[in-house]
């Protein structure tokens, strides 16, 4: 598909493919000058010189946005966003099955999906780890709305990274050829203890 060219703007609209990588060309940039929390969908489209509108036609969203420049499935954003439908009912069997059911599609170990073109040493990690803090912990410890929300919240990311390697990096048995009906019967539980057990120590 083409799109028109705007008055003013020759040759800046060609086709879909070239609007869409010059958008995933200005999110790396922004997003290593500013962090996830400081880009903004506006100052992308600014800086790849196309419409917001046309960053939420690609990419439905700021956390797709991000997922697609750092080469995390399309699924992922989503599938986040499903993990939260419902509230703390059942959240512990949402996150394990959201978890491992993207992972197993998915081509890339964990490890690999770390990796961003052009980004300094360690850097695409930081971001990584920003945003699993704004979309995930966080998300979290405003649900359970406690004194020690984010170590509660920050127990299950422990939980989480260590299924994640022990499954996809060390391939640790039994763990890597468990199914997903498995996993969450074995690691929901956990989770769910760890959001809305006994108090933790403080």
């Amino acid at each position: 598909m083409t799109e028109a060219t705007p008055p003013g703007r020759p040759g800046r609209w060609r086709s879909g493919a070239e609007s869409k990588q010059r958008i995933l060309d200005a999110a790396r940039t922004q997003f290593l000058l500013h962090g996830y929390a400081g880009t903004t969908v506006r100052a992308v489209a600014a800086e790849a010189g196309v419409d917001p509108a046309m960053v939420f036609y690609f990419f439905g969203s700021k956390q797709g946005l991000f997922g697609a420049a750092v080469n995390l499935s399309a699924a992922v954003p989503p599938a986040i966003e499903s993990i939260f439908t419902g509230g703390l009912d059942g959240i512990g069997e949402r996150i394990v099955r959201t978890l491992v059911s993207n992972l197993d599609k998915s081509d890339r170990t964990p490890t690999a999906m770390l990796a961003w073109p052009a980004a300094p040493p360690n850097e695409s990690g930081s971001l990584l780890r920003e945003f699993i803090d704004r979309e995930i912990t966080t998300r979290l410890a405003d649900l359970l709305d406690t004194p020690d929300a984010k170590v509660r919240a920050g127990m299950v990311n422990a939980q989480i990274l260590g299924l994640t390697v022990a499954r996809y990096n060390v391939r640790l048995e039994p763990i890597a050829s468990a199914t997903v009906d498995d996993l969450v019967t074995w690691f929901a539980p956990i989770i769910e203890q760890c959001l809305t057990g006994s108090a933790t120590p403080t």
